[in-house]
């Protein structure tokens, strides 16, 4: 019986999926992250290896005639050093067949829904709409970055958070829900350095209180951003959405602000009238239901006869274009 693998490959964990052609599945595994753009190659593909481990428990590894690695940033896996960390790690788990590394958008694509044809909405730490086409990607929408777009990401919704929490406490207005959930949470971060440094001090945190206001609150919590990594601004997001379920204005502006800009790459990949499917993937449209339902009327509203699909696991989405290979064997670019 030949079988398929499937993997995905993130920054904070790894999952395999072995199938039969036709979807069943036989094995499965997850590990730590091991995307070589977020961790060293050799212990990205350790990780991998353990989930792939896993996976095959009790499988002939050559039954597996197919394999798909979907990961963000696909280009940088062609890098020497982590080729062969990555080659080490399929002769080891005795793979016979060649595992191609494929992007995220194809995958998640993939994922939710069997037609060759249509548009995958991905809105993460990063956002990005893409066109696929018979498993390739034809047109892009955004996806450049925090620093140049990704507009409507989470990195995108909690730095407009943060940046109107420092406006709002440099004005001295009054408090909101969404800025006394910013300010706890990095009232929290701020703590946990100082414990871990002593020597930081923990006085700002006096300024940080989330009812005080003002110029020695504002500076204090902008230092405390700028200690942060800019992109782990993303991690205010979630906040963002509590705050909007909880009535905030400013916090039901910035989700739909949010949702207007993933539209709108949606928009710069699909003709009108178009009604191929789209399928929407990543952390916002999961777990964020105002950014979901708000990117759904907006879709709905320019291309109704469209399907609106969610992305389902996503290396079951790599499974199906590792069976998709076989029948077609030029298979989907990266």
């Amino acid at each position: 019986m030949r079988l398929v693998l499937g993997l995905d490959v993130g920054g904070t964990s790894s999952r395999a999926i072995v199938t039969t052609l036709d979807g069943q599945t036989v094995g499965t595994g997850r590990a730590g992250g091991g995307n070589p753009l977020a961790v060293p190659p050799d212990l990205a593909a350790a990780e991998v290896a353990r989930a792939l481990y896993d996976a095959l428990a009790g499988i002939d590894p050559s039954q597996i005639a197919a394999a798909v690695l979907g990961l963000a940033g696909v280009g940088g896996f062609d890098q020497p050093d982590t080729t062969a960390a990555f080659q080490r790690a399929w002769d080891a788990a005795g793979l016979t067949c060649p595992v191609q590394a494929i992007g995220d958008a194809q995958v998640a694509f993939a994922s939710g829904t069997d037609a060759p044809l249509g548009t995958v909405l991905i809105a993460g730490t990063g956002a990005a709409a893409a066109r696929i086409d018979a498993g390739r990607i034809t047109r892009v929408g955004d996806g450049l970055g925090w620093l140049l777009g990704d507009r409507g990401s989470g990195f995108w919704i909690g730095r407009r958070a943060a940046a109107d929490t420092a406006m709002r406490l440099q004005a001295g207005l009054p408090p909101t829900r969404l800025t006394e959930l910013v300010v706890t949470e990095v009232n929290a971060g701020l703590g946990a350095k100082a414990e871990s440094d002593p020597s930081r001090g923990t006085d700002s945190l006096t300024d940080l209180e989330p009812g005080t206001r003002g110029a020695a609150a504002s500076d204090a919590f902008v230092t405390a951003i700028h200690r942060r990594p800019p992109r782990s601004l993303d991690r205010l997001a979630p906040f963002v959405t509590e705050a909007a379920l909880a009535g905030d204005e400013l916090a039901r502006a910035i989700l739909d602000e949010a949702a207007a800009h993933l539209a709108a790459a949606v928009a710069k990949v699909r003709d009108p009238g178009e009604d191929t499917p789209i399928v929407l993937s990543g952390s916002v449209l999961r777990s964020s239901a105002p950014v979901r339902e708000s990117v759904r009327t907006r879709l709905a509203e320019t291309w109704p006869n469209a399907p609106i699909t969610e992305a389902g696991p996503a290396e079951l989405g790599a499974a199906k274009l590792a069976a998709l290979s076989l029948r077609h064997p030029e298979g989907p670019n990266p």
